[in-house]
């Protein structure tokens, strides 16, 4: 894991992007966990070690981790963003109850994308596919 953060770090830095040592926090938060976490649980997780850090500083991050293409914003209707460090192609499964996070693979949809331009003459840009249903966890608590 160590390696793959570096990697993005080194990344970032080819690209101009100064590393804070919030910035790297918050980088290394999201590919370790891989819990699609909101931007206050980013906060909660890393406030203990940087006491002055606050929100703002949190979104401005995520922000330009976003735009640098290496974290994906996963909105869910609900008003509150998740944040992926997991850009390669997945796709996601989302507890109906708890609102659990879950990646799962699956063969490429790239004929579907195909099939979708030439019967619509839309350029795709991309798809995202999730599932919804109950996490095991809260098939056990019902």
């Amino acid at each position: 894991m160590a390696t793959r953060v570096q990697h993005a770090l080194d990344q970032l830095k080819n690209t101009g992007v100064r590393i804070t040592p919030q910035r790297h926090a918050i980088l290394s938060y999201l590919m370790e966990t891989m819990n699609h976490p909101t931007a206050d649980e980013i906060y909660r997780a890393l406030e203990p070690r940087f006491p002055n850090m606050s929100v703002a500083t949190v979104y401005n991050n995520l922000k330009m981790l976003i735009e640098a293409g290496m974290v994906h914003e996963l909105t869910y209707g609900d008003n509150s963003s998740r944040f992926d460090a997991d850009v390669s192609d997945h796709y996601h499964i989302v507890c109906e109850k708890c609102g659990k996070i879950k990646d799962f693979s699956y063969p490429s949809l790239e004929d579907i994308e195909r099939s979708a331009e030439e019967e619509t003459g839309f350029v795709v840009h991309g798809h995202r596919l999730e599932l919804h249903g109950v996490c095991k966890s809260c098939q056990e608590q019902a």
